[in-house]
């Protein structure tokens, strides 16, 4: 392992780190990996993490037992609607703009996010892929916005379904809540590559993390934000920004990267990353009470 450890006191999230990226494993199989409250404070807590070190290339999400996430935790809402909404703020209403928040997060975190797909994404579970920069399935995999068939909607995760599949798309599985296959998902530009099963979605995901061990990974936590802002402001304002960015880059990592370039030869910051190392590092512990042990 390379780097430092990780916290040791998660109790539904495996965390681990290998060559500066972190791997996040949602390990509630009993909910087929729902994402409750205490799920979602999990995951915050990542993003902090992931935030905070600059040493750290990439972040990747998945689910343990051949699941994504299956959505919210439908179990969690009874005692939030026996809450009285004339009583201060509509306790409903809080708690689902709390994960709209952590969807702003995780869309916005400066590092390539990669989610890795098995099983089922549903709900809000296809909003967390959603918020990916790179989405990696099986075939068999299952993605729905099935909130509507709940009598609900897709709230606070809406902005990323349409950025990641734009209006149309949206609409068509929002309305219908229809259910897609990895090899549909693919087609409507949910997913970026299919692997057959999950041994090959290790081998993929080890590609996709080497390639970007190829990139500079200040450069990265550069270009992520700056992408964000096109479309978003002023054209002229903004590559006057981008200028003086790329200035700064040139001065720290691209010196390096022009000279490996010149000399034929890897840069200083080049990693790669087996499909043995990711199968290590989103290996849950067999018994429950281990879940959270970290390494």
């Amino acid at each position: 392992m390379s780097g430092p450890s990780c916290p040791n006191d998660f109790r539904h999230i495996v965390l681990r780190r290998r060559q500066d990226v972190l791997f996040a494993t949602l390990n509630r199989p009993e909910t087929r990996n729902a994402l409750a409250p205490e799920v979602v404070a999990e995951l915050a807590r990542v993003l902090d993490l992931a935030e905070a070190d600059d040493a750290i290339r990439a972040l990747v999400l998945r689910g343990s037992s051949g699941f994504f996430c299956a959505g919210g935790n439908v179990g969690s809402f009874k005692a939030r609607l026996d809450a009285d909404p004339t009583q201060g703020d509509d306790p409903v209403a809080a708690r689902n703009r709390e994960f709209g928040r952590f969807m702003q997060r995780l869309a916005a975190l400066p590092l390539p996010v990669i989610a890795a797909v098995e099983g089922a994404a549903m709900g809000g579970g296809m909003g967390l892929a959603c918020g990916a920069d790179i989405v990696l399935a099986t075939p068999d995999a299952r993605f729905a916005l099935s909130e509507t068939s709940l009598g609900i909607i897709p709230a606070q995760i809406a902005p990323f379904v349409v950025a990641r599949l734009g209006h149309r798309v949206a609409r068509r599985l929002g309305l219908s809540g229809e259910r897609i296959n990895g090899q549909t998902a693919l087609r409507l530009g949910m997913v970026d590559e299919l692997a057959a099963d999950s041994a090959a979605l290790d081998e993929l995901l080890a590609q996709w993390l080497s390639r970007i061990g190829a990139c500079a990974p200040h450069a990265n936590r550069v270009l992520k934000p700056l992408l964000h802002r096109c479309g978003h402001e002023d054209d002229a304002a903004l590559l006057d920004d981008a200028a003086r960015r790329f200035a700064a880059c040139m001065r720290d990592e691209g010196a390096e990267g022009i000279a490996a370039f010149r000399e034929k030869r890897a840069s200083a910051w080049r990693r790669e990353i087996s499909a043995d190392e990711v199968r290590a590092a989103q290996a849950v512990p067999a018994a429950p009470a281990a879940r959270g042990t970290l390494s």
